[in-house]
């Protein structure tokens, strides 16, 4: 596998990182706590499991109740859980490639790691009151005898959230396979589209072509028909027949090694308004513009800046806006439009940690007034992988109480009107940053 070669370094990358965020919040070990199941209330069901995303970028074992103990010069230590259970599977599968990166010590149960903490500590000098904790059960870590001011410590958590925002190389390996299995779900489900499928049929053919299961996804499908194109993060399946749809919008990734893909493709008919598939060619070559300008040193509300200034073109181009394309950016226009961020850092989380942190102290850059919903603004580094995805929707609730307004007769309602039917439009790819310009980590699968 691509990725099995570069883990070693990953973890060795790791434990540089989490050797100089203990000395820099003055902690001498942390245990990472993958998380405890819950229940739904009033209930003995379990909601689907998903652990700790610092856990899961050490080690890609999505099960609760497994904790690694990180001490700085030592390979990292995995009390790997696994209880005496007949009601289910408890088994856990490690590749080789993943084993030898540990010492290993299994418990069956998650209290038994007692009797080697103590120890193991002392056998480096470390006092229990050194231990930090990392986990959403800090009850667990308290019953430990770890202190409260010790889980999840700020000081340690912004170090560790600003260094994931660049990849290492089995990560990127983990996010390219990703991205290649979604792009077979989103062929399948293109097929479903074309064959008159509804949302239901397109989400289904979508999780077979990927072999996944609804639980395996990064994120819940955004499978869309025509109006519900315009709803950004539409949750529903229509179970209706699709043979009279004209829009697909599928936003829709896969994960491989708990490292997510995040792909956003705009399919048409061929009877589709001529405008509207006119509008998906443009947004497909402004979107591709956008990724080649990409550069380590640019700023990352500058790509937004330019995201919005193609979409302000493509709406005077089609005759969706008239006037000035001064008049248009000057009543920002172009946010009616497209009212989301450019994009968003990808990793262990679909939107991951860190864009709007200024450095490893935990410092925020806001974003900017005029687009607060952009969710990262730092410096585009070598080594970072995000999205880019930008979307040109047709939207009621922020269309609609514009039709009486100055900025509204900068609108030509009749286009719109014949419009919203149909939805919207987003594309989105996956991109690595390099130390040249950017690699688009879904096209080259193409």
């Amino acid at each position: 596998m691509p990725y099995a070669q570069h883990y070693s370094q990953h973890i060795a990358r790791l434990c540089d990182i989490y050797s100089d965020a203990l000395t820099l919040s003055g902690f001498g070990a942390v245990l990472l706590h993958s998380g405890s199941e819950q229940t739904y209330f009033a209930d003995d069901q379990h909601p689907t499991f998903r652990a700790n995303p610092h856990f899961l970028h050490c080690l890609p074992v999505n099960r609760p109740d497994q904790m690694l103990l990180f001490i700085p010069g030592e390979a990292p230590i995995y009390f790997q859980v696994i209880a005496p259970d007949f009601w289910y599977e408890q088994h856990i599968t490690l590749d080789d490639w993943v084993a030898c990166a540990f010492e290993r010590i299994p418990l069956a149960r998650s209290t038994d790691v007692t009797t080697h903490l103590g120890p193991l500590l002392s056998r480096h000098g470390i006092d229990l009151a050194a231990l930090a904790f990392m986990g959403e059960n800090t009850a667990f870590g308290k019953g430990l005898g770890i202190a409260a001011t010790a889980c999840n410590p700020p000081t340690l958590l912004n170090t560790l959230d600003y260094q994931r925002a660049c990849k290492s190389e089995y990560e990127v390996a983990s996010i390219r396979k990703a991205n290649q299995l979604a792009l077979r779900g989103h062929t399948a489900a293109r097929h479903a589209f074309e064959d008159g499928g509804s949302e239901y049929d397109i989400h289904m053919a979508y999780l077979q072509a990927c072999g996944m299961l609804d639980e395996d996804m990064p994120y819940p499908t955004i499978v869309a028909l025509d109006e519900k194109a315009a709803i950004l993060h539409y949750q529903n399946k229509r179970r209706e027949s699709g043979a009279n749809s004209q829009v697909l919008l599928i936003d829709a990734g896969c994960r491989v090694n708990a490292c997510c893909s995040d792909i956003t493709r705009t399919w048409t008919r061929p009877a589709t308004s001529p405008l509207f598939k006119n509008l998906v060619e443009a947004m497909e070559a402004m979107q591709t513009a956008l990724i080649a300008s990409v550069r380590p040193g640019m700023p990352y509300p500058d790509l937004h800046r330019a995201a919005h200034e193609g979409i302000t073109n493509i709406l005077l181009g089609a005759g969706i806006c008239r006037g000035s394309r001064e008049a248009l950016i000057e009543n920002r226009m172009s946010t009616l439009f497209m009212p989301h961020g450019i994009g968003h850092l990808l990793g262990i989380q679909v939107h991951d940690v860190g864009g709007r942190m200024k450095n490893a102290q935990g410092e925020i850059q806001p974003p900017p007034e005029d687009y607060p919903a952009l969710r990262t603004t730092r410096m585009i580094e070598s080594g970072q992988v995000f999205t880019v995805e930008p979307g040109l929707y047709f939207i009621p609730v922020l269309l609609n109480p514009e039709r009486n307004t100055a900025r509204g007769k900068l609108i030509d309602w009749e286009v719109v009107d014949a419009m919203m039917p149909l939805g919207g439009i987003r594309i989105e790819d996956n991109v690595r940053v390099t130390d040249t310009g950017v690699e688009n980590l879904t096209r080259v699968l193409i």
